[in-house]
Order: structure tokens, then C-alpha cells, then sequence
């Protein structure tokens, strides 16, 4: 078992929740006597908080990790100038006897657990922000790649079989001619590249499939959803770049 430590007179403490959070305050702080108030997790309602917290002389807040429910009133009270710290809610329940009638807000308020979760200061959290959403970005285009190969499939044809990835050049370009309305197998064996370890007759004959207009609409409704992932790919990939240089120069002074 963890025992806690009194953290700060100054601290909050703040029950993170999907609609509400409960927020107290060490007694006596708030004028009107109300140590423990909830607000709406909606974005003007965490101002009104971060208000209170101001007028109830604050300086320190201590809230649970929960979930991604945090991040907005993390970097609220951040840009107002608090001292924000993340616990584990797990640590909260492991925590010495019975809560009897505290609030969990509470508990966090009396007691700073003895190690806080790990919050990067801000350019380092932007930038794992861009990370996380370029991998799920490149997730979202390869479960369109396995769109398109299906569909490849249901016309029979085996692309498949002469190329290693259907995502390289000659892949693509002879995917978007048949979506271009090209049907012959002989038309699109010649789009080959001439390093293809698979000749011209082997193409063609990987290639003569069976066109339904209902594969078709599929196949190019899965080409426009890959391109379109790739697209914020490379525009995501831009700001990783830009936010990394950021951080280079900052340590550089």
C-alpha cells in the first residue's frame, strides 16, 4: 500500500469524469463556502474553472490521468499559469483505509501522491501529438490498401503476383488506369516498369479480369480514401518536421 504526503496548501485536486469534473479546494478558499464544486467538461465551462481556481488563491492542481478526458483542462490551466501534476487513478484506489464520505477530488486535493505521472513540457507533447496521429493515419491507409487488394481479388485480378506491393509505381498507375475506365490487359501490361522481375506476357495475363461496375465503383472509392490518408500523412509528416527543428533550435539556445 502507498501512503500520501501532504503535497501543497496552495493545491486542488480535480476528479477527471466524460461529462463533468469535480474539483476541490482547501477549506476556507472559496468565498461563497463551497470547497468542492463540478463543472462541465464543455471548453467554456473549464475556463469557469480555471477562474475559480484563480479567485480561490490556487496555484497547484493535481487531477487524475484519465483516459484522454484530461488533455483539454490540462492545457487550459497550463496556459493560465498553474502548476498542473497527473496521478495514475490506479494509485487513487490503492490509496491507505476507506475513502468513507470523501470525494475522490478530495482525496487528491488532501494527499499528492508521492510520484506524478510523466506530462512532456509543451513543444515535446506536441510533437508525440503529431506522432501518434501520423501512425494512426498510416493504419487508416493500410486498412484501404487491403480494400483495394480485395477488390483487385473479386475482379480476379492477380497483381498480386507479379508485383510485390501494389502500393509501388507500376502498382498504382496500372490500378488508377483501370479505374480510368482502361480494360485491356495488354494496354495495362505495358504500364509495367521494364525493372519488373515479371515480364510483359506474364502481366497481361495476371491482369485480364472481370469488370463489374459495382468492383469498380469500389476499387476507386478505396484508391481516393488511400490517397486521401496519404495526403494528411505527408501534411502531418510536414509538421513533425517544422515542431522537431523547433525543438533542435530551443536546445541549441
Amino acid at each position: 500500500m502507498h501512503y500520501f504526503e501532504q503535497l501543497n496548501i496552495n493545491a486542488a485536486g480535480i476528479d477527471i469524469g466524460i461529462k463533468s469534473h469535480y474539483v476541490a479546494v482547501p477549506k476556507g478558499r472559496d468565498p461563497e463556502g463551497q470547497d468542492v464544486r463540478d463543472f462541465s467538461t464543455c471548453t467554456a465551462d473549464l475556463y469557469k474553472l480555471a477562474d475559480w481556481l484563480r479567485r480561490c488563491n490556487i496555484r497547484a492542481v493535481v487531477m487524475k490521468s484519465t483516459r484522454v478526458y484530461w488533455i483539454p483542462l490540462f492545457e487550459i490551466l497550463e496556459e493560465r499559469g498553474f502548476d498542473v501534476r497527473l496521478v495514475n487513478p490506479r494509485s487513487i484506489k490503492n490509496s491507505v483505509g476507506r475513502k468513507s464520505d470523501l470525494l475522490d477530488c478530495q482525496l487528491i486535493q488532501q494527499y499528492g501522491l508521492l510520484q506524478s505521472t510523466f506530462r512532456p513540457v509543451n513543444q515535446t507533447s506536441e510533437l508525440r501529438s503529431y506522432l501518434r496521429q501520423r501512425a494512426m493515419l498510416k493504419l487508416y491507409a493500410s486498412q484501404h490498401t487491403k480494400h483495394i487488394q480485395k477488390t483487385l481479388e473479386r475482379m480476379d485480378i492477380k497483381l498480386g503476383q507479379v508485383i510485390n506491393d501494389i502500393k509501388c509505381a507500376t502498382g498504382m498507375k496500372i490500378i488508377r488506369s483501370i479505374i480510368s475506365g482502361e480494360k485491356n490487359p495488354k494496354k495495362l501490361a505495358r504500364l509495367r516498369d521494364i525493372r519488373c522481375s515479371k515480364d510483359e506476357v506474364a502481366f497481361t495475363k495476371a491482369l485480364e479480369g472481370y469488370f463489374r461496375p459495382e468492383h469498380l465503383f469500389a476499387l476507386r472509392q478505396a484508391v481516393e480514401l488511400y490517397d486521401f490518408y496519404n495526403k494528411q500523412i505527408i501534411e502531418c509528416e510536414s509538421r513533425i518536421k517544422i515542431c522537431r527543428n523547433q525543438n533542435y533550435s530551443n536546445r541549441k539556445h
